[in-house]
């Protein structure tokens, strides 16, 4: 039966992979801007107007973000004869080296800047400015880059680096070797 639940991921790992490249080669061709290494978790998506995004190098947009390029509150407004005209669309751009959360949205008229974190879950309403961690909903500003950087050294999870060359090996060392230690209650 665990061979059956193997496969049967494995399936859907590889549907999965080939809806993504889709949907990435569709938005280029549409006219997204993408740099070098760009790196997408799970299916992206873009919006309608994904001519509306620009992305530097090395970006990383997790799983579940979504790109609000348009304001479709227009569908109501437009019904309203003082309102008919109301549009809103914006561009999207995100710098060089930049993470974006699982789940995030991203609202029109943004950028982030280069060498950013944008937590999961955030809601981008305003722009990022460079070297930033930014979170939450509506997004605001949580700490600058370095200072993220000084707590991610303070609190590293230290193992053999050459592991990460072989998963299963880093998993089962991560396993074992993890302490079972967890955050204060916040009061």
């Amino acid at each position: 039966m665990i061979l059956l639940y193997r496969i049967i991921l494995k399936i859907r790992s590889l549907y999965q992979d080939l809806v993504k490249q889709a949907a990435i080669k569709v938005a280029i061709h549409q006219g997204m801007k993408v740099g070098e290494n760009l790196y997408v978790q799970g299916i992206p998506n873009f919006g309608s107007e994904c001519f509306l995004i620009e992305m530097g190098d090395n970006v990383t947009i997790a799983e579940g973000v979504s790109f609000i390029n348009h304001g479709g509150d227009g569908r109501v407004t437009k019904r309203i004869e003082k309102y008919k005209d109301g549009r809103t669309f914006g561009r999207i751009k995100i710098g060089n080296n930049t993470f974006i959360g699982k789940g995030a949205v991203l609202l029109p008229g943004v950028s982030i800047g280069s060498n950013c974190i944008v937590g999961s879950m955030s809601v981008v309403s305003s722009s990022v400015p460079d070297n930033s961690v930014y979170a939450g909903a509506p997004a605001r500003f949580i700490c600058t880059i370095e200072q993220y950087g000084d707590k991610l050294l303070a609190n590293n999870t230290v193992y053999p680096l050459e592991l990460e060359k072989d998963r299963k090996a880093l998993e089962d060392h991560i396993k074992k070797n993890l302490p079972h230690t967890y955050k204060p209650v916040r009061k």
